[in-house]
């Protein structure tokens, strides 16, 4: 009965989300991505730090379908290749400010009292801070790598789950749903598990989809900077940043990855826009 509930509402989801055709555009350019970023040595033309030193900045041709950098290295290849990196700092990042954030929000929304004060007043302080600059600092402190720009986005990101994820508990904390399952003697832990976060997860789908877009531009940024993903393995940032000294000259080495990047963040942003007006029960026909 609880499965034919859930693909029945799945299904209802689906039917609302489709509706909004910016939304399914930006759904299908997201597997796209994922599909290149998982197959991208198989996609590859060629090896990504491949070198010919007679095809230095040359220009599009059968050989090179975009071209290539300033050590003859294929364009396309590297933009395949470094689709990989680029996912990776936006959804693992976010599966781990997801995670904690949903930790906090949930035990302080639950409980309320002065374990909500104590989470909030920690948040507050930490909010104080700027992100970017927290970023930064976090990552260099921690040394350049993806790894690292990763663990550093994640950390970064969890007071806003925190306090959306607090904010939807407390709008479910005395249904009687929960009533019963605290008359049973259902303890704490399993009432948050199985019945406070499942149904207060709707606004944090939102957030968690636009939070991959976020993350992907705040990953590009690290490595603009030199602190996310080193050479030579490409990412979008990185290329941008390679490709700046000579933009009058060669444009396209800034403006190819510079446009995958835009594109990433606007296909989430687009999806989570659909899923919030997909989620919205006011919606609902």
């Amino acid at each position: 009965m609880k499965k034919t509930r859930k693909k029945s509402k799945l299904k209802d989801l689906w039917r609302r989300l489709k509706r909004n055709k910016l939304a399914v555009a930006g759904l299908v350019v997201l597997i796209l991505l994922i599909i290149i970023a998982i197959a991208a040595p198989l996609l590859a033309p060629y090896s990504y730090s491949m070198q010919d030193s007679k095809a230095s900045y040359a220009a599009a041709s059968p050989d090179h379908l975009l071209g290539t950098d300033k050590l003859g290295r294929d364009l396309l290849s590297r933009l395949i290749i470094g689709a990989r990196a680029s996912l990776q700092m936006g959804t693992i990042a976010v599966a781990i400010a997801a995670t904690i954030g949903i930790a906090i929000g949930a035990t302080a929304g639950y409980f309320g009292g002065w374990t909500d004060n104590i989470c909030m007043r920690f948040l507050d302080i930490y909010q104080s801070i700027p992100m970017l600059l927290l970023c930064i600092t976090l990552a260099a402190i921690l040394g350049p790598s993806l790894q690292n720009a990763i663990i550093a986005l994640g950390v970064c990101s969890v007071p806003g789950y925190a306090r959306l994820m607090r904010a939807s508990v407390l709008t479910v904390r005395d249904k009687e749903f929960i009533e019963s399952a605290r008359a049973v003697n259902a303890g704490n832990a399993r009432i948050i598990l199985r019945h406070v976060v499942p149904n207060s997860m709707a606004p944090l789908i939102v957030e968690i989809t636009m939070g991959v877009g976020s993350c992907i531009l705040a990953g590009s940024l690290l490595s603009f900077v030199g602190l996310g993903v080193q050479p030579p393995t490409p990412e979008w940032g990185t290329m941008i940043a390679e490709g700046r000294n000579v933009m009058r000259e060669h444009p396209t080495l800034a403006l190819y990855p510079g446009v995958c990047v835009m594109l990433s963040v606007l296909a989430c942003n687009l999806l989570g826009d659909g899923l919030r007006d997909a989620l919205d029960p006011r919606l609902k026909n």
